[in-house]
């Protein structure tokens, strides 16, 4: 078998910032065809790395050579024209506009070279989707469809571009295992037509299921390039950590005490006016954690939401430790004892213009000791914020640092270090692990497990079977907004799997 060509290497790249040197001497090659895939833990320097491929850094020093020509690429459109297309994990896309004016956008077709041909784009999009195999409706607004074919509109906004070379960021952070699974089989579909794919992700077993080769970085340097081939998910951890990481969850049985969140008969409707949750009853005692299985959209944003006062109920009763909270405010959930950390930390956890100090605070910027009298004591929060920097391992910046300059792992620690420091009976823990490498999911799991031990009652919302199956004591499917079955910890996950498509609907497990 002939060797094949390579389209892209990476030379010694060095990037620094104020304070730290996020890439170090760092060397990447793609072959034609190949997934190559990036680990590394949170702020090991693989966003930078691609930031840099895709022009929206300059390298300190290194070159860039493109199919065997020197490349300098100084913008993301000099990027495109090189043939280097980035799907971001966050997608770039206007909800309003159809798939195919977000995919033509700033190289529409046009008539007589002044009105924008709508029809034309259409025919584009959808000649370059069925010829890649990612089916989708270009007359769909982006609105109105899934966040699995929202990636696939990404996807083809790098192909119509020409793009030979796709650097996915995260790809599956927000995507049901149903989801991931078609994505690799687009992927696999692209490179057997010659596209070479850059695959980010935090995911181990998504790497050797996916990948022909690996690059890990640990701290901005480049610790090994190996084929995917004979790597394990336990090999691979240690080269990201530098150390043996825990994959499996370490607990002792629960030992639950009274109940601190139940819930009775809730009903609760969506934006739309949609009844998402259907009259569900369920309780969380101290010192358990009762995990939510189900696949997205069945209800579970909606009722955490209803949960944290972020969206009114329209009937049935919340209450948090015996105190009924249904129709208080966000800051009456939280003075009743409740911690909240919102599977978006983007949009709901954080004030990304925010310092960590001032993110760390805003709960309790009220009260003593961040001010007293009506006065804001600066110097406290800075104190307070550098404690629990160090005690929650927040890497890549001090208190004074924009939470927005923070990688999405140390995003997540800075929400886990305000919520937890807060002391409450109950936390909802929505999405804790998304996006997050090994160590950092190892860090939060026993976060969690030692808050549990501590008597708090946790509710954990996961779309990941595994971390449901690992935390929970108990676990309860949601389908179609109603509760579709109580598990034990000790089910499998096809037993879940079948529960969550609503099969045996009301059954308990033994």
């Amino acid at each position: 078998m002939p060797e094949r060509p390579q389209v892209l290497e990476m030379r010694h790249i060095t990037k620094r910032f104020p304070g730290i040197v996020a890439n170090d001497d760092v060397s990447f090659d793609l072959l034609e065809g190949e997934v190559h895939a990036l680990l590394g833990e949170n702020g090991a320097g693989k966003s930078t790395l691609m930031n840099i491929l895709y022009g929206l850094y300059h390298a300190d020093e290194g070159e860039i050579v493109i199919k065997g020509t020197p490349v300098r690429l100084g913008s993301p459109s000099a990027s495109i024209g090189a043939g280097v297309g980035m799907v971001h994990q966050h997608f770039m896309l206007i909800p309003v506009m159809t798939v195919a004016e977000n995919i033509v956008l700033a190289e529409e077709p046009t008539r007589s070279g002044i009105v924008f041909d709508l029809r034309e784009a259409e025919r584009r999009v959808r000649e370059i989707s069925d010829r890649f195999g990612l089916a989708v409706d270009p007359t769909a607004r982006i609105e109105d469809i899934t966040v699995g074919q929202q990636q696939r509109v990404e996807i083809l906004k790098a192909l119509y571009r020409e793009a030979d070379i796709l650097v996915l960021d995260e790809p599956t952070a927000v995507l049901t295992p149903q989801e991931a699974q078609d994505l690799f089989e687009v992927i696999r579909g692209l490179t057997a037509r010659g596209k070479s794919v850059i695959f980010i992700t935090h995911k181990l077993n998504e790497v050797l299921d996916i990948a022909d080769r690996i690059t890990v970085l640990r701290r901005g340097k480049l610790v090994e390039t190996l084929p995917a081939e004979g790597a394990t998910e336990a090999s691979l951890a240690r080269l990201m950590v530098g150390r043996e990481v825990l994959l499996r969850v370490e607990k002792t049985s629960a030992k639950p005490g009274k109940p601190l969140l139940q819930v009775e008969g809730l009903r609760v409707h969506d934006d739309r006016g949609l009844e998402k949750v259907r009259g569900i009853s369920f309780e969380v005692r101290a010192g358990e954690i009762v995990g939510i299985a189900g696949i997205d959209g069945n209800g579970q944003t909606e009722m955490i939401d209803a949960l944290a006062g972020l969206r009114s109920i329209d009937s049935g009763t919340v209450r948090i430790d015996g105190d009924d909270v249904t129709r208080d405010s966000v800051h009456g959930h939280f003075e009743g004892g409740l911690g909240h950390i919102p599977e978006d930390r983007q949009r709901r956890g954080l004030v990304l213009e925010y310092s960590i100090a001032e993110n760390i605070a805003l709960h309790d910027y009220r009260s003593e000791p961040a001010s007293r009298y009506g006065w804001l004591f600066p110097r406290r929060l800075i104190e307070r914020a550098r404690s629990l920097i160090k005690a929650f391992d927040v890497r890549g910046g001090s208190p004074s640092t924009r939470a927005g300059a923070l990688s999405g792992g140390n995003q997540q620690k800075v929400v886990l270090a305000r919520e937890i420091e807060r002391d409450p009976k109950v936390l909802i823990a929505a999405q804790p692990t998304r996006g997050l490498d090994v160590g950092a999911i190892e860090f939060v799991h026993r976060r969690l497990i030692e808050e549990r031990d501590e008597g708090r009652a946790i509710l954990l919302v996961s779309l990941e079977l595994e971390e449901v199956l690992s935390l929970s004591d108990r676990i309860l499917v949601l389908y179609e907004g109603e509760i579709a079955g109580e598990f034990p910890p000790t089910a499998s996950e096809e037993e879940l799997g079948i529960a969550m498509t609503g099969a045996g609907r009301g059954e308990v497990a033994a």
